[in-house]
């Protein structure tokens, strides 16, 4: 008769499982710590096992060992497995922040590369062989496609508005609408911004109204900016008005105070002409003489994360000697990035084609149709015990950007019919890669729009094997 003694000296010894064929496979590919961690941890598991078995089951348990090598190989590869990776975006937001905001374009992968694998000139002068300015790569280009005086890039867009802050209104007045005083995300607010660059805050209108006269009024000598912030991630309506950016900058030229437009989401491309919300744009800011304008490059520009500062040189030239703007600094990669995606740009068609963001914003209603035809049909084709459905529905913009806008897309739904809806939502994040979906309704709903044609197989292959556990 076996006794709990007996069945922990079965337990394969650390070293015996070294020298199996498939983990020595391993060992040339993953450090050998890693391994020892994986064997130690499925042999303590089986030692907790065995402790928790009544007399019935000691008779009967057996250690199957393939499936002890199988599952120490799983194991392996999920502690080898980078934190940061890959997952496939069927939930149709496109600026989904959880998932790491824009995507970059394919096009510039070369350029990022090529800095990240070699030594650049991040801050050297080739021409004059001496020490140069990080900011130079990127501020002409900057310059050249929003008709700013000067610019310069942070790390976001929260750290661009506390330098411009810190440099020109320390100690000293700012006045802001209430209905302009937005929580950024993750509980930072402008009002938190402004404190830790030591402007005081004053607030002006209320929450729905704000007019001329109450800017006027609250212009002291301390004064030392005007600061209007976009809305972009929340919209009040019906009895609203708001002092547009012409005015203010009026207001400050009639005082002698430099005005500041935080947009947030800032954007080169009108999306009205795509049937989407209209945002203000950065050209447009610039060419209504704003004196300071900031923006996320992360967001609708479809680049890297940075905050972005562009309008009078004067203003600039302080911030970059503000000691701030070395703590708020991008490295060479964010650098790179920036640079290759704003060069595309230059040509409108071009960045709508390349620019992940901006082809899932404006790709038509006819090619969404398209895709989902092409999935629904690989689906079908090889999923079983599953209904499948294609169906209307709306994706969002999502990065805090047009908190309104419902873009009509096309749906996969998908509900298989032995397993739960939420241990199969369960199962897809577990799988690798990890692939988030949304559910409505007890069923899995997948967006085509923010879905790349390539992953197609990766979904199908996927969803195939998770129903076949």
């Amino acid at each position: 008769m076996s006794t709990k003694k007996d069945l922990f000296v079965l337990i394969p010894k650390v070293d015996d499982l070294l020298n199996d064929e498939k983990i020595k496979d391993l060992l040339e590919k993953v450090p050998r710590i890693m391994i020892v961690e994986a064997i130690r941890e499925s042999i303590e598991e089986i030692r907790i096992k065995i402790v928790q078995l009544d007399n019935q089951q000691v008779k009967s348990f057996k250690i199957d060992y393939e499936a002890l090598i199988e599952k120490i190989i799983r194991i392996i590869k999920q502690k080898n497995r980078m934190n940061l990776s890959k997952v496939i975006n069927t939930t149709g937001v496109v600026l989904h922040t959880n998932l790491g905001r824009a995507l970059l374009s394919e096009s510039i992968k070369e350029e990022i590369w090529n800095v990240a694998n070699s030594y650049s000139t991040l801050e050297f002068d080739v021409d004059s062989g001496k020490r140069g300015s990080r900011y130079a790569h990127v501020e002409e280009i900057i310059t050249k496609l929003t008709g700013a005086e000067s610019a310069l890039v942070v790390n976001n867009n929260a750290a661009a508005v506390l330098l411009v802050l810190d440099t020109l209104a320390k100690n000293r007045e700012v006045i802001v609408s209430r209905g302009q005083l937005v929580e950024i995300g993750g509980s930072f607010r402008v009002p938190d911004v402004m404190q830790q660059s030591g402007a005081k805050l004053v607030e002006v209108g209320t929450t729905n109204k704000t007019h001329i006269s109450d800017y006027e009024r609250a212009i002291t000598e301390d004064t030392a900016a005007l600061l209007k912030v976009h809305t972009s991630n929340y919209k009040i309506l019906g009895f609203t008005q708001e002092v547009s950016l012409k005015d203010l900058v009026e207001i400050g030229r009639e005082h002698n105070i430099p005005v500041i437009e935080d947009i947030g989401s800032g954007t080169f491309i009108d999306f009205s002409k795509f049937g989407l919300y209209k945002e203000p744009t950065v050209q447009e800011s610039v060419a209504m003489k704003a004196d300071i304008v900031t923006f996320s490059g992360d967001k609708l520009l479809g680049g890297p994360q940075a905050g972005i500062i562009i309008g009078k040189k004067e203003y600039i030239e302080k911030m970059k000697k503000n000691p701030y703007t070395r703590a708020f600094r991008v490295d060479k990669l964010t650098l790179a990035a920036l640079e290759a995606t704003l060069r595309l740009y230059l040509d409108e068609e071009s960045a709508l084609e390349k620019i992940p963001t901006l082809r899932m914003l404006t790709i038509s209603l006819e090619e969404i149709e398209k895709k989902a035809n092409a999935l629904y049909a690989l689906l079908k084709e090889n999923i079983k015990h599953c209904t499948i459905e294609k169906i209307k529905g709306f994706s969002q913009v999502g990065g805090g950007s047009m908190p309104l806008e419902k873009i009509p897309t096309m749906l996969i739904s998908i509900k298989p019919e032995n397993l739960s809806i939420n241990k199969f939502e369960q199962m897809l994040r577990d799988y690798n890669p990890p692939i988030i979906a949304r559910i409505s309704e007890e069923r899995i709903l997948m967006d085509v729009r923010t879905i790349k044609e390539n992953e197609f197989e990766i979904i199908v292959a996927g969803i195939d094997k998770l129903l076949k556990k």
